[in-house]
């Protein structure tokens, strides 16, 4: 994604992981940054308003999760989180078709949404102990 810098921390196998947290939060900030780049026109001021509703939504619930109160609403929290990456695609999707000049960089946008409905996908399955 356009200047999308993970934050990394060493684990204590010396391994990278990603700080998920912080990498919504900048997918959210570029989602806003993306949108502003939008001509507003009767047709494209939904797309705007679900794309930034969806996409800045997924950071949002991911912190709600990280402070459940139950392993219950842990998962529900994540589901809300891979749910909300998956209408970010289809918005990004729709945005695509719209302003055919903005196609590559929603495509690329819509890898990173790809990527993380996987993350909180294999997350939920790992709550339910699959």
């Amino acid at each position: 994604m356009d200047g999308l810098q993970n934050k990394r921390s060493e684990d204590d196998g010396g391994a990278k992981r990603y700080d998920l947290e912080e990498r919504t939060a900048v997918f959210g900030e570029n989602v806003v940054r993306f949108a502003k780049k939008i001509p507003c026109t009767a047709v494209n001021e939904r797309l705007i308003r679900q794309l930034v509703a969806s996409g800045t939504s997924i950071g949002a619930n991911y912190n709600e999760a990280s402070d459940a109160e139950s392993k219950k609403d842990f998962r529900h929290k994540i589901g809300i989180c891979r749910k909300e990456s998956k209408e970010t695609k289809y918005w990004l999707r729709m945005i695509a078709s719209s302003e055919p000049q903005l196609r590559d960089e929603a495509a690329t946008m819509w890898q990173e949404a790809k990527e993380l409905n996987l993350i909180f996908g294999a997350i939920r399955r790992q709550s339910d102990g699959v």
